[in-house]
């Protein structure tokens, strides 16, 4: 499960390459070369990966993707079916795309869900996208639950945690290709940090505290 956190992520290195090989072969043909190399620059920056500080405390809850805040709102959790506090941060083609665990625990079980492609800022997506989630426990006993939700144009959610797992707050344990958003179930007595339109940054921004 550790990573060593390369500039450019693991799942990105054969797009990186091909992108590379069609604009370097392109490259006779002059200005038509030019989308080719616009591609190897996309690929360049999507798959950026870059190490991150990590922020709060034993109780903070932290984002467990880069993007922008779209739910704060106290909604059914479909996997541990309870009432909880629900959090939703979307990541554009433009975020970095690496996932990482929102507080320190254990893996008690995870579902793989398939499902559609719908726009992934759309609250239904939650419901009917592609999707893998998570149930974390702390070390205190209090329970979570963190849920990849494929996109409109991802298509392949990408989870290396398995049921037994112990993961630190803050270390990477996935990836979503290409546009997506991550879904967090809290306890109801979670003091809420976050707002809706926040920028977060996984890892370093912290989403809410634990009692």
């Amino acid at each position: 499960m550790n990573y060593p956190h390369p500039l450019i992520a693991r799942e990105g290195w054969p797009f990186v390459a091909g992108s590379l090989i069609l604009a370097l072969c392109s490259s006779v043909a002059g200005l038509w070369s030019l989308p080719f190399w616009l591609l190897f620059v996309f690929c360049l920056q999507f798959f950026r990966d870059p190490a991150r500080v990590v922020a709060g405390g034993p109780k903070s809850v932290l984002a467990p993707a880069d993007g922008r805040v779209v739910t704060v709102e106290e909604a059914h959790d479909p996997w541990l079916n309870r009432r909880a506090l629900k959090i939703s941060v979307f990541m554009n083609v433009f975020s970095v795309h690496s996932n990482r665990s929102p507080v320190g625990g254990t893996v008690r079980q995870k579902w793989y869900r398939p499902g559609a492609f719908l726009n992934a800022s759309l609250d239904k997506a939650s419901l009917e996208n592609e999707r893998c989630a998570l149930h974390l426990a702390t070390p205190d006993g209090q329970d979570l639950t963190c849920v990849q939700v494929a996109g409109l144009i991802a298509r392949r959610i990408l989870n290396y945690a398995e049921a037994g797992t112990s993961l630190t707050a803050g270390q990477r344990y996935g990836f979503i290709r290409f546009g997506s958003r991550l879904d967090l179930y809290l306890p109801l007595d979670a003091q809420m940090k976050a707002v809706i339109g926040e920028r977060v940054l996984a890892s370093s921004s912290v989403l809410a505290e634990l009692r």
